[in-house]
């Protein structure tokens, strides 16, 4: 291959069906080849773009088509796939699955069509033999829109397995199939609760990320699957280094000019295995609209960073490390002291639980948190609440003025235990288009918190607010220390 970008997705009949250990085993093999691999994933997924990240050496991005327009996905894209030789789309749930039964909105499907790209699909083939030619013959014909480029077989029992599977397929018209992977429990990524252990629970070393390659390059014919994807074009100004790929969206109104060097503002960003639930384009609108990020750790460091104008907790797993972060009592009171003294804060579902002032486990145990907000949270056996959400902001805050919008998802095993009394909601969410609006958002003094993970390409103008109020605490904060000076002298 030459220096020009070639690109596919990978998408499954349905989830499960090992479509990001094949994923990563595919972006390994390249890269061992010499080829620059640019990963990307369908959906509001954490976890998957964390290990996509560690096999490629670059970071991965999430494409959403119902979170982001479709021209904000397709600058992301543009932007980063224009760098690498093969960029590598790991879909979400099955090929056709996205926001509801009726339409493509947020599916594999939609994103690979808007991209251009064709599709190479996985098929799970335990207890299958001549009718996966059926499956497949559905999947091909379903959308004729949507070009497929071939089939993997995953989980086959053997070599006669697979060539029976391979006979079905030769009865459908333009299907290749590029091969079938055995059974190999030994190289799948541990599961819990909200999905696969993420990389920094599980970090796939290079001797992992070897045997991935080596799995792939053994059963599959990678050749052929290379020489599937069509070559892309990228128009001039994607190769502009400084542009940012989410000035835009139906969302937003114009976005206003960033403000100068000299207001740059710090802003503290909670980073460590509790705390790793972000979206990149969340952190680098941030960064564009003025702030330095400064990471910091509620599980080992004692306080948080000196001179912060503002915090950003984001999601993760506070509940797998509940007794050790109410063990750092010296970083809680510190939260507590910063919020109580007005620092903006703004948490996202394990942030808002972190908050809370305490989180009681499965098994009854209680660990006090930060207690910035009068909430508790309790921990459920099963899933509490799935789905892609909007919300509308019911007064001014930290995000933006009254009737703000954004959009974001919902992912988490735990609920609010208790009345919720007076305590301030700032939004107002909808699931489902029609639905009645529910408040959430909960705010107190300068602090918002939610279970709602917002991405904030979906309305860039909530990063410039959040970066705004945090230049005006930074600005009254400097005037404040103004007046303790003078009247000391």
């Amino acid at each position: 291959m030459n220096n020009q970008t070639r690109g596919l997705v990978i998408a499954g009949t349905q989830s499960g069906v090992g479509k990001t250990i094949i994923t990563l085993g595919l972006i390994s093999a390249l890269r061992r080849r010499g080829l620059t691999v640019q990963p990307f994933k369908v959906g509001p997924d954490f976890i998957d773009p964390g290990h996509h990240t560690r096999a490629a050496g670059s970071i991965s991005r999430n494409l959403d088509g119902w979170m982001l327009s479709q021209d904000t996905n397709l600058a992301l894209f543009r932007r980063h796939a224009a760098a690498s030789q093969v960029a590598v789309v790991e879909g979400v749930m099955g090929l056709f699955d996205g926001y509801d039964g009726l339409s493509e909105a947020g599916s594999t499907a939609q994103m690979a069509k808007w991209l251009g790209l064709p599709v190479l699909l996985v098929v799970d083939a335990r207890s299958l033999a001549r009718s996966a030619g059926a499956l497949v013959h559905g999947f091909a014909a379903y959308d004729p829109d949507l070009a497929l480029a071939g089939v993997i077989f995953n989980r086959i029992g053997s070599p006669t397995h697979l060539h029976y599977l391979c006979q079905a397929l030769s009865q459908l018209d333009g299907v290749k199939c590029f091969g079938g992977l055995p059974r190999e429990g030994e190289l799948a990524i541990p599961e819990r609760h909200l999905g696969l252990f993420t990389v920094e629970d599980h970090p796939l070393d290079a001797s992992r990320l070897a045997r991935l390659a080596d799995f792939l390059e053994e059963n599959l014919d990678l050749d052929g699957v290379l020489a599937a994807l069509p070559v892309l074009s990228f128009p001039q100004e994607t190769m502009v280094a400084n542009a940012s790929p989410l000035t835009q969206h139906p969302l937003a109104p114009a976005p206003r000019p960033l403000a100068p060097g000299p207001s740059t503002v710090r802003l503290g960003v909670a980073r460590d295995p509790a705390f790793c639930f972000y979206y990149e384009e969340n952190l680098e609108l941030l960064g564009q609209f003025g702030a330095e990020l400064v990471p910091f750790s509620p599980l080992t460091d004692r306080e948080l960073p000196a001179n912060l104008h503002g915090v950003y907790l984001g999601g993760g797993y506070p509940e797998l490390y509940a007794a050790q972060l109410a063990a750092n009592a010296g970083m809680r009171r510190s939260l507590a002291a910063q919020a109580a003294a007005g620092l903006p804060i703004y948490a996202e579902c394990g942030g808002l639980m972190y908050l809370s002032r305490e989180i009681e486990d499965l098994e009854d145990r209680r660990h006090p948190m930060a207690g910035v907000l009068p909430l508790r949270v309790r921990m459920l056996p099963k899933l509490k609440a799935l789905g892609y959400r909007e919300i509308t902001l019911a007064g001014p805050g930290l995000l933006g003025p009254t009737g703000t919008k954004a959009r974001g998802h919902e992912f988490h095993y735990s609920e609010i235990a208790g009345e919720l009394g007076d305590l301030p909601r700032l939004y107002r969410i909808t699931a489902r288009q029609g639905q009645e609006a529910a408040p959430e958002g909960y705010a107190v003094n300068n602090v918002l918190a939610s279970y709602v993970h917002l991405h904030f390409g979906s309305n860039p103008e909530v990063a410039r607010h959040l970066v705004e109020s945090c230049r005006v605490y930074k600005k009254n904060l400097q005037g404040e220390r103004g007046i303790l000076v003078a009247s000391s002298q």
